[in-house]
């Protein structure tokens, strides 16, 4: 048997002493942001140095890229600890978020260095979503600056509560207070209306370490706390205990005939064995009979923790769906008011689908209306048709299917989200859910005795939809028209929606700008599913430039239904038959938004057919066409696609 010494084994002891003392401390989780370099690498470097988090080997590797890679002259330069990547460090700056560690005494930390830079604001709103606290950062000789404001109105969004107004750099305006009480006016005058608890100022060098962990002997006139002494003491938001209990399903566990669990984190509140819940979205009621975790069965489970839930009943409950407490249930709607942060260089478009993404939900999602635009500079609510890369707005938001949630101000994990694009599955936007639109609770599908397949028979066809794409001039219009012809010659009832007739009327308060161009197609395909439902064949003949729009149409009807026809015709040959007279006048620039000319068209990728035109006749294409329809009968249950003609 080995033999252990008492030294040893007081040494084991003290470890373990040591590690259930971290265990009590509380956690904060808070980030630093603002303009591009006001310093926050380097506070988060100066943090790590003054509360011993950095081992000497790695001082000593600081030393020496401080030599080669270092902003401070023969300082160590502190923001090399957090920077990272070769790139950030070539170019001083941060263009990802770090993530970093540290422990005082007293409190836990982790905080998030996020870039300053404002193309990557994406990456700030990443870092705030889970933060308790920001620290805002303005170097003394600059100001409040534009980016300052945005990042103060996100981190007010992601619903932050919390502020530390860091004047940094006060070294390089000779400790000047009325420097430092000119920048605390001007942020409390910007500030005052986005709801934060506390903003507590708070003069200081990251370089130099003033008032970071100690406190500043060149600032007789700052009677504050020193940073590290105001992260201790803030509270640390608690609420979600307190809050209703919210458990969304990730996943549903049933390794065997005996076992049916319901895996996931408690986003809020908490549950004990026993405990009656509710499904949120059916509202079906049952009994917790079992939580188990990592190491056994629990008697309760609260927020933060990830467990398996056993019911005493076999209900139905599937990912994206919720168990929640009976009495204090959570929306369940399709319609809702949103604050959006926009990400993408492609501006959002009211009206184009994208995947909205909850916690554990998703669903096919549009914005139907873009209240308003927030001005980050004096907080303007100014009228939008679109949000450009980094702008905040209002807007309402419509999911193909209900979703659960609550207003992100009650919840911050049940009430947030993201958008998604359907096409490049980037993530293009983050979203706090305000409210349900009232008008959603007003609104059911009401049942109908005569439906889709009787009106079809009654016409005794199949419903079609036929969607004709291409450039302004390429011949759809002229095609789709004899087409109908053929089909009425055969007794087929039918209907074409056109692009420039429909502007008579429907469509006639749109323009021709990209989120008009959305619109025009939504309203078309929400026609077209409509007049197929009636059991017609529906020709639809519009330019439909973008592939998003055009996959919306598709995904609103059935398999097999949506035709897309692609009539293939060069520009420079659409460009010379210009019927209309549109194209010279285009290139001239007296339209503008025109789509081939200064709006681009995206071509089909895989379409049912494929029409070449160059050469051929438009009574050539429909006849190829009829061919192609006749060897895939209208009554089969699908069409094959790429087929060429």
């Amino acid at each position: 048997m080995r033999h252990v010494s008492a030294k040893a084994l007081e040494a084991t002891d003290g470890v373990r002493d040591y590690l259930a003392a971290q265990e009590k401390k509380s956690l904060l989780r808070f980030l630093t942001c603002g303009s591009v370099d006001d310093g926050k690498s380097t506070l988060i470097g100066r943090l790590l140095s003054d509360t011993r988090q950095i081992f000497e080997d790695q001082l000593a590797a600081l030393e020496r890229d401080s030599k080669k890679h270092g902003t401070t002259g023969d300082d160590i330069d502190f923001a090399l600890l957090v920077d990272g990547l070769e790139a950030e460090r070539e170019q001083g700056i941060t263009i990802d978020v770090a993530y970093r560690f540290f422990a005082t005494p007293k409190r836990k930390f982790i905080v998030a260095d996020t870039p300053g830079h404002e193309q990557y604001t994406r990456n700030m709103a990443t870092g705030a979503s889970t933060a308790d606290l920001a620290v805002v950062l303005v170097d003394a000789r600059q100001g409040i600056l534009r980016q300052t404001r945005r990042h103060s109105i996100i981190a007010s969004l992601l619903g932050i509560r919390h502020i530390v107004l860091a004047v940094n750099k006060i070294d390089l305006v000779d400790f000047d207070q009325a420097v430092f009480d000119g920048i605390v006016a001007d942020y409390a005058a910007f500030s005052h209306e986005l709801g934060f608890q506390t903003v507590v100022p708070i003069p200081l060098s990251a370089r130099y370490g003033d008032n970071v962990s100690r406190r500043s002997e060149a600032m007789p006139w700052y009677d504050g706390p020193t940073l590290v002494e105001h992260l201790e003491t803030v509270p640390v938001d608690e609420a979600a205990l307190e809050l209703p209990f919210r458990f969304p399903v990730q996943y549903v566990n049933r390794p065997n005939l005996d076992f049916r669990g319901f895996a996931g984190t408690v986003a809020s509140g908490a549950v004990s064995k026993g405990d009656a819940v509710v499904v949120a979205k059916s509202g079906t009621p049952a009994r917790v009979k079992r939580i188990v975790a990592q190491d056994g069965d629990l008697e309760l489970a609260v927020a933060g923790q990830a467990v398996t839930i056993l019911l005493d009943d076999e209900v139905e409950v599937s990912r994206g769906n919720m168990l929640v407490a009976p009495d204090a249930r959570p929306q369940v709607a399709d319609q809702f008011t949103a604050n959006l942060v926009w990400f993408s260089e492609q501006p959002l478009l009211p009206g184009r689908s994208y995947i909205l993404r909850t916690e554990t939900d998703e669903a096919s999602a549009t914005v139907t209306e873009l209240k308003y635009r927030v001005n980050v500079n004096d907080f303007a609510h100014e009228a939008a048709k679109s949000l450009a890369l980094n702008e905040v707005g209002v807007c309402n938001i419509s999911t193909r299917l209900p979703i659960v949630f609550d207003p992100f101000a009650e919840n911050r994990t049940t009430g947030a989200f993201i958008l998604i694009d359907r096409m490049t599955n980037a993530t293009v936007g983050a979203g706090m859910i305000v409210h349900s639109l009232r008008r959603a609770d007003n609104i059911h599908w009401q049942s109908l005795d005569v439906g889709k397949r009787a009106r079809a028979d009654m016409k005794g066809q199949r419903p079609a939809v036929f969607w004709f794409t291409g450039l302004s001039g390429s011949g759809k219009s002229t095609i789709a028209n004899l087409l109908e012809k053929k089909f009425h010659a055969t007794g087929r009832h039918t209907y074409i929606l056109d692009g420039d007739n429909v502007r008579h009327g429907l469509n006639r308060d749109l323009g021709f700008t990209d989120a008009d161009r959305v619109e025009n197609i939504r309203r078309v395909a929400e026609v077209a599913k409509l007049m197929a439902d009636a059991g017609l064949i529906v020709i639809v003949s519009f330019i439909s430039p973008f592939r998003a729009e055009r996959r919306v149409a598709r995904e609103l009807m059935p398999e097999g239904e949506f035709i897309e026809v692609f009539v293939d015709t060069p520009f420079e040959e659409c460009a010379r038959r210009d019927p209309k007279g549109l194209y010279a006048r285009a290139l001239k620039g007296e339209i503008k938004n025109f789509t081939g000319v200064d709006s681009p068209y995206q071509p089909p990728e895989n379409p049912e057919v494929h029409l070449k035109t160059l050469g051929r006749s438009p009574e050539e294409m429909v006849e190829a066409l009829d061919q192609w329809l006749l060897q895939r009968d209208l009554a089969q249950d699908q069409y094959e696609s790429g087929a060429g003609i």
